[in-house]
């Protein structure tokens, strides 16, 4: 592949992944090479290899003689997922309540912090309220999971976090429910300040719980997939 191919593929991956995150392209839209070629401005060569990209990631599926769709998901295929998520973080979180340095417990009071500062600022529904509110959050849990310092643990969740289902949360959520995960982000950070990485885990379960109910709950307004 060549320099401008490998630049046109990763500048497809981009725009495409952000468009199935904020859910531009809803679960089980066809993805046809041709047409987003034309959209992006470029050859099909980079878009496919952006697909085969999202495809590994786990946002895209292909299927014989339909091509490459956003991968859809049922509401059993959704609590799975939280399911195993809840399990994983809680972990990392117990784990980096008894890792983390005093730097990277001050940095995560900051990451809540500057969630709450987000959330204070935003208005309500707005595309770039949910943007700025996933960035936050993302800054926040990842700080976690680098502090746990698990390697197999960090990639298992990559796998099993599904970002169109986290911001989906992200944008449902009205000004209480992003208090309380505000509130939550306070309460995980100040028990593993406290190093009691058992609260901290519990604590954790209860908020991603949150965000799988938020989801289900919009699932089940617009009549969702039969489980």
């Amino acid at each position: 592949m060549t320099t401008a191919s490998r630049a046109g593929a990763a500048h497809a991956y981009a725009a495409l992944r952000t468009a199935i995150v904020e859910g531009r392209y809803g679960p089980g839209e066809r993805l046809v090479e041709l047409r987003l070629a034309e959209e992006l401005g470029l050859s099909r060569t980079p878009v496919r290899e952006a697909l085969r990209l999202l495809e590994a990631e786990g946002l895209v599926v292909s299927e014989r003689n339909r091509g490459a769709m956003v991968r859809p998901l049922s509401p059993t295929e959704v609590e799975d997922l939280y399911g195993l998520r809840i399990r994983l973080e809680s972990y990392a979180v117990e784990l980096a309540a008894a890792r983390a340095t005093e730097t990277e417990l001050g940095a995560l009071v900051e990451a809540a912090d500057a969630f709450g500062a987000v959330a204070a600022a935003a208005d309500d529904g707005d595309l770039d309220r949910a943007r700025a509110l996933h960035d936050a959050n993302r800054r926040f849990h990842d700080g976690i999971l680098a502090a746990a310092r698990h390697r197999r643990l960090e990639v298992m969740l990559a796998r099993t976090v599904d970002l169109p289902l986290v911001f989906q949360a992200l944008q449902s959520f009205g000004p209480a429910e992003v208090a309380r995960s505000d509130t939550f982000h306070h309460l995980v950070v100040e028990a593993m300040c406290r190093r009691d990485g058992a609260r901290a885990a519990a604590l954790m379960a209860e908020h991603i719980a949150q965000g799988r109910d938020a989801v289900l709950d919009a699932l089940a307004a617009r009549g969702g997939a039969d489980r």
